[in-house]
């Protein structure tokens, strides 16, 4: 599929060697008392906010411009740029970050500087792909593409920060009492009035429908079950829309995944554990059919976001007295030996469902450049449910300590910047 391979242009990762099953069995043990408590965030606790053809290839630039260092930045377009390859450069000037912690939309969950971290130098961090530059973005340049149209992220609570990252990153164009953002049980909508255009986040970790839909079952503490095929429900509140990005990783965390017989509507509560990686394609194969089947894509363009990766074995960047992410700083600089602990099995599966597509889709390939920044998850500085971690939680960060969600400003600004260089 022609925009997959001019947007990507990495090598497959190696699968993963075979262990011993008793060393395995026990990996998944600990990894999944550790996931039973990750923050994950309850839209019931959030704080009230007060009411205040669609893709393009990236043009060439005529001329070279200067970053903020003094350094010649070249732009490309996208058919010769592998944008999603390169290395982090700490940016000295006023550039980064894009906005500041006081934005209005951002909640406790992503303000580690407020929440006491007591460091930022995560937020200084730009993205270079090796044979080009992104370009600066423009925040009147995304809105003018906006104008009268939807965006909307679809997935789990990695693309609500996402969600969120945009509509800070748009904020300062539009004046006050033209922006608003509201909550519903699914649906998160960000309304920009004078564009007559919408940024919105909707919930669904496995795209399919899943018991841990309902905003009461989101916390992760329940063990989700999945119905494989079933994806209409949500499906109906995707139609219609201009930009869909699309997503789905980290509630996939059990070797097994207990999949319904029959109907959540009728109260079936019978299921049958299947592989998680069988799961996961079937999974990926209803969406894909789905998307196949009610997307136009000369009125829609579809993005489908890698893995976010996690950072919880801080052996993985030599650090063997370390504790998962907890107090680390900078970026991981060796580039081509570690190995955080990505699913490369389900990346795979990802690569071959999105390639074998039959409509034109975008691939956000985050998983390597996203690997790198150990430094920037919310660790101690999260606040699950709208609440700080007590001093005791924080004395104990093997168990407390977030290495999945990621501090805003941070990161996902990169992310968003990559899918900026995407549709206009």
């Amino acid at each position: 599929m022609k925009p997959f391979d001019k947007t990507r242009k990495c090598n497959y990762f190696p699968m993963l060697t075979m262990v011993a099953f008793p060393t395995l069995l026990f990996g998944f043990f600990c990894y999944n008392q550790y996931v039973k408590t990750i923050p994950f965030p309850d839209f019931n606790h959030q704080q009230p906010f007060r009411e205040s053809s669609n893709s393009t290839n990236f043009k060439l630039q005529e001329t070279n411009k200067d970053d903020d260092d003094g350094n010649v930045r070249v732009f490309l377009p996208l058919e010769e740029c592998d944008i999603f390859t390169g290395e982090w450069v700490f940016d000295h000037g006023s550039s980064r970050p894009l906005y500041k912690e006081d934005c209005e939309f951002l909640n406790t969950m992503v303000t580690c500087l407020k929440n006491g971290r007591p460091d930022s130098l995560y937020q200084k961090w730009r993205w270079q792909p090796k044979a080009c530059s992104l370009p600066k973005f423009e925040a009147k340049i995304l809105l003018e593409k906006l104008r009268g149209k939807r965006l909307m992220f679809v997935g789990d609570s990695i693309h609500f920060n996402q969600m969120l990252s945009m509509a800070c990153m748009v904020q300062s164009v539009i004046p006050p009492e033209k922006r608003s953002l509201s909550y519903a049980n699914y649906t998160i909508v960000f309304k920009m009035e004078d564009y007559n255009a919408t940024m919105e986040f909707y919930w669904a970790p496995f795209l399919v429908e899943s018991n841990v839909d309902p905003p009461t079952m989101r916390d992760g503490t329940v063990e989700p079950i999945v119905k494989l095929e079933s994806i209409s429900k949500h499906g109906d509140n995707w139609k219609n829309v201009d930009y869909l990005i699309f997503n789905t990783y980290i509630w996939w965390r059990y070797p097994t995944v207990k999949v319904l017989r029959g109907s959540f509507e009728d109260g079936v509560t019978d299921y049958v554990d299947i592989d998680q990686s069988v799961a996961y394609e079937s999974a990926l194969k209803s969406w894909a059919k789905w998307v196949e089947e009610n997307v136009d894509p000369n009125q829609t363009s579809v993005f489908f976001s890698s893995m976010a990766p996690s950072h919880k074995m801080s052996s993985a960047w030599n650090n063997t007295n370390g504790i998962m992410c907890l107090n680390e700083t900078t970026p991981i600089v060796n580039t081509s030996t570690f190995d955080v602990g990505t699913n490369r099995q389900l990346s795979a599966i990802v690569e071959n469902v999105v390639r074998s597509m039959k409509i034109p889709l975008q691939f956000l390939n985050i998983t390597r450049l996203s690997e790198y920044r150990k430094d920037a998850h919310t660790s101690i500085y999260a606040a699950p449910g709208g609440k700080l971690l007590t001093q005791e939680q924080k004395a104990d960060p093997a168990r407390y300590a977030d290495c999945v969600h990621w501090c805003l400003p941070g990161l996902p600004d990169t992310w968003n910047e990559l899918l900026y260089t995407l549709i206009i």
